[in-house]
């Protein structure tokens, strides 16, 4: 399974979490959960940024649930779980 297909199975068993900065970003985007996941379900890896210590993040670029495309980093932690870490438009 690749790294993709591994991200999208942690946001359809819906067995992830959204950091306070990723919420805080949603929020001030007028994004909901839902959008944020249909990014990631619908979009693309745009880029592989492997050069930070907690581990290596993934920015992923996709439409949101009414299309308005976005652009969503996460990453997986050590235990295996996911976070999303931002997003930005």
């Amino acid at each position: 399974m690749t790294r993709v297909q591994r991200i999208r199975l942690k946001i359809i068993d819906r067995d992830y979490y959204l950091s306070s900065h990723a919420e805080d970003e949603m929020l001030d985007d007028g994004l909901e959960r839902g959008d944020v996941e249909n990014a990631i379900l619908k979009g693309r890896v745009q880029k592989k940024l492997s050069k930070d210590a907690r581990g290596t993040r993934y920015r992923i670029e996709g439409p949101t649930k009414d299309g308005r495309l976005i652009h969503v980093v996460c990453r997986f932690q050590e235990d295996g779980s996911l976070i999303v870490v931002t997003d930005t438009r």
